[in-house]
């Protein structure tokens, strides 16, 4: 698999520690600016926001000094916060309109939309697992806003090829776009695309001014679209047999926290419901990750099938997981995940109302 990310956990750490917090503040929305590539790991749960801020603050960078960076990894507990309240699986403030299709358009699964841009962004997701933010809304605004796609089947395509895939915060930023979780749909002209993917196209269909592209016609190319096949090939389990008098620590896609209850005896059960990755499928590369990423965690073991299953064919009886809205089928001792601050919980209807109270928690610790 072609990545840029590795999966051991020094490595992850490592790379963690190398943030510079002002660079990527100044260059983020460039395609090769200085942005961290740390999605993956918080995605899955090997590290958290919390702990990201907390490495960047241990340095001596002074909150104030970095107030775009913290505000990124606060957009992800926001959606995080938005999944905990709302089924981000559905339209949240209001309808997206229009919408002639429910579908994507083939030439935006193909990476052929004639934008160069868009185009190398797509197929690098293909090959890496991975998409600079920009070029997500981008693609979800030509799919949404100009091929006038529902948001629900294109999000969940490009969730299924990212190896940060979180549907929170996927489902959420899609949303936000097509105008589902917004005030105003998002739009990105060729002019906007060429100066952040340092292309220099001219004369292409999205050539236009923001308010030509908000009155603009799905352009024939775009029109053909297809319901995509999405499937999941999990591994098998592995054979064991736990010990129905230790603790269980169930982990999943969404929980592969090595430090987890590190120094304590018990099974720890890697999780994989099929039912689960039916409704949200992903990738060969992503089980690829996410298995190796599971290695970081001493004597984990794989059981394929339902939290339900597990618990009756074993008799288990201390289970611990850890808080995800899509874990909800889950018994036993739930922990919760580390956020920038546990102070700010609750739906807010903007990333900005969310912001301003977890600004006060951020700054005052300073």
């Amino acid at each position: 698999m072609e990545t840029i990310f590795s999966t051991d956990y020094q490595s992850i750490l490592d790379k963690m520690n190398q943030i510079d917090p002002i660079k990527y503040g100044k260059t983020r929305n460039f395609v090769d600016g200085d942005v961290s590539y740390l999605s993956p790991y918080i995605s899955r749960g090997v590290i958290s926001t919390k702990q990201v801020l907390e490495s960047v603050l241990q340095k001596g960078y002074q909150p104030q000094h970095i107030e775009q960076f913290i505000k990124e990894l606060c957009w992800r507990d926001y959606f995080q916060r938005v999944g905990q309240v709302k089924n981000v699986s559905e339209d949240i403030r209001q309808e997206q309109h229009p919408v002639t299709n429910d579908e994507l358009s083939t030439e935006i699964v193909n990476g052929n939309t004639s934008i160069e841009g868009i185009d190398i962004a797509i197929k690098n997701l293909y090959n890496k697992g991975y998409m600079h933010n920009h070029c997500r809304m981008y693609i979800a605004s030509l799919a949404c806003n100009i091929g006038k796609s529902y948001w629900f089947h294109p999000a969940k395509w490009m969730y299924y090829h990212l190896l940060d895939g979180d549907w929170a915060s996927n489902a959420c930023s899609w949303q936000w776009v097509a105008g589902a979780n917004s005030n105003k749909k998002y739009f990105a002209n060729q002019e906007n695309i060429n100066k952040f993917t340092n292309t220099c196209q001219s004369n292409t269909y999205l050539d236009l001014t923001y308010e030509e592209l908000e009155q603009l016609e799905t352009p024939m190319r775009l029109r053909h679209t297809q319901k995509l096949l999405l499937e999941t090939k999990l591994p098998p389990s592995d054979a064991f047999v736990p010990d129905a008098n230790l603790p269980t620590f169930i982990y999943n896609y969404y929980n592969l926290d090595p430090q987890w209850h590190k120094n304590e005896i018990g099974n720890r059960i890697l999780l994989l419901d099929p039912a689960f990755f039916l409704a949200y499928p992903i990738s060969e590369k992503c089980i690829q990750f996410m298995l190796a990423i599971s290695q970081n965690i001493k004597s984990i073991k794989i059981f394929v099938g339902s939290f339900e299953l597990l618990c009756q064919r074993y008799q288990l009886k201390t289970i611990y997981f850890k808080e995800q809205p899509l874990n909800q089928q889950y018994k036993g001792i739930e922990e919760p995940r580390d956020w920038i601050t546990d102070k700010v919980v609750g739906y807010f209807p903007s990333f900005f109302s969310y912001w301003k109270k977890v600004e006060k928690q951020v700054f005052k610790k300073k």
